[in-house]
């Protein structure tokens, strides 16, 4: 349960407390061995993946939490002390506790970050982790606009730092389908690419939603961060008496893109995999898309966009599509999924569950990849893949240039979807051509207290 508000106030020397655990807590795994980490944003997502996948690992401690709701920070401490509790059997209450997440960074006693805070705050705080000289798992998708994802990448590449975006679909753990396919793929068993197809929920419009008090453990001003002031309601923010059900920031577009980067971020990486095109983009892009015409939500809802890539491949994304990529060839094609939803609070939840991996030829997908062929990196969960490349420098599936382009592909579409209009793309200069309209869209201005 929620750590009370008086529970907190017993509580509050913690935020000032130094770090210190005991050897015997851990083991064999003392603390001069161990990667210390903080965790900042301590909400649904960090609760049931990125703080549970972490505590997996003997070689890894969470010793600190952040959030800008001290409800939910006390109850981020709670969770991981009782995690450390269990694991060795002995009492433990160690967790430091921050409400600002510079004072974490500042903190030298912690050598890493998961950021697994709302996507406008993913960009910022990366850039301030990296240049605190810590290393970052990120929670995608990398950026509000493609101006920020830049700056982050830019970034992480000067400052010599490991960073990892949570593209899950990477690792052989949970999902190894997803490797197989692009393999498959990169190797010919399709023959020549020629198309390829996204499918991806969109989200419903929701109530409308007078503006409220902003309750007391809350510090909004904080929380909305880079973007611009606007009246607290409980549905635009998250909900104040649970960790289970989806947050409302998830549709609103000062805070996001929809699903056209939450579940983009994911399929749109995998497709870029399977093409090659990692490090690049699409050339052109056009589509639409349906938005509320009332209600607090703004995201997109039912979609079509279509993108054309230098090497003539074509990509279709849409909500009509099955949720998953379609790989299509000259001589076949491969379908890669989940088959489902990641929560049971996701748009898609409760749809019909999918063959994880289908071919147009069953044998497609029985075919050795010799040792001669193409092999893309293979690595296991990807917290994992990210502790074990800051201890012993192995690379991660993820980093932040191609975390970049996967959400920069996705917000190409994004404005395709508010125009209406058919884009020229450059990939390498990262500008739109002949459309200075598009071009303003690239950037947010930001409130300079928050600021990159």
């Amino acid at each position: 349960m929620p750590m009370s508000r008086r529970g907190l106030l017993k509580t509050g020397a913690a935020l000032a407390a130094p770090v210190i655990v005991p050897a015997s807590v851990f083991g064999r795994n003392a603390p001069s061995n161990r990667i210390t980490i903080g965790a900042i944003g301590v909400g649904r997502i960090s609760r049931i993946h990125d703080m549970k996948e972490v505590h997996k690992h003997g070689d890894a401690q969470i010793v600190a939490v952040c959030d800008v709701d001290t409800i939910r920070l006390g109850a981020g401490k709670e969770l991981v002390d009782s995690r450390y509790t269990a694991s060795s059997g002995k009492p433990y209450a160690g967790t430091r506790m921050y409400t600002d997440y510079r004072e974490l960074l500042a903190n030298k006693e912690i050598d890493a970050v998961l950021i697994s805070t709302p996507d406008h705050q993913h960009a910022p705080q990366a850039v301030h982790a990296v240049r605190a000289g810590k290393h970052v798992y990120l929670q995608k998708p990398a950026a509000l606009t493609i101006a920020e994802g830049r700056a982050m990448a830019d970034a992480v590449k000067v400052s010599g730092k490991v960073l990892q975006i949570g593209s899950q679909q990477r690792g052989q753990d949970p999902w190894p389908q997803f490797h197989r396919a692009c393999e498959l793929v990169r190797n010919g068993r399709i023959g020549k690419l020629k198309h390829v197809e996204v499918g991806l929920p969109g989200d419903p419009s929701g109530p409308e939603a007078p503006p409220m008090p902003i309750p007391s453990n809350l510090n909004y001003d904080a929380w909305l961060g880079t973007t611009p002031e606007i009246p607290y309601t409980e549905i635009g923010v998250h909900p104040q008496d649970s960790f289970e059900n989806r947050p409302g920031w998830l549709r609103l577009e000062q805070f996001g893109a929809g699903m056209i980067t939450g579940w983009g971020s994911h399929h749109i990486d995998t497709a870029h995999w399977g093409m090659d095109m990692e490090h690049s983009g699409p050339v052109e892009i056009w589509g639409s898309a349906e938005f509320p015409k009332s209600g607090l939500w703004d995201v997109h809802g039912a979609f079509e966009t279509h993108a054309r890539y230098a090497n003539g491949v074509t990509m279709t994304v849409s909500g009509a599509l099955p949720n998953g990529i379609k790989f299509i060839g000259d001589e076949g094609w491969i379908f890669v999924t989940r088959s489902g939803a990641v929560t049971a609070s996701d748009p898609s939840a409760g749809a019909k569950p999918l063959d994880p991996l289908q071919a147009s030829d069953p044998k497609i997908l029985n075919s050795v990849i010799g040792p001669n062929e193409i092999h893309l990196l293979k690595v296991p969960e990807q917290h994992r893949n990210w502790l074990d490349a800051i201890r012993t420098g192995v690379p991660v599936s993820a980093p932040a240039e191609v975390g970049h382009r996967g959400c920069s592909t996705c917000l190409l579409h994004w404005t395709a979807m508010k125009t209406g209009r058919r884009l020229k793309w450059d990939p390498k200069a990262e500008r739109f051509l002949g459309d200075d309209a598009a071009n303003a869209m690239l950037s947010r201005p930001q409130r300079a207290k928050y600021a990159i």
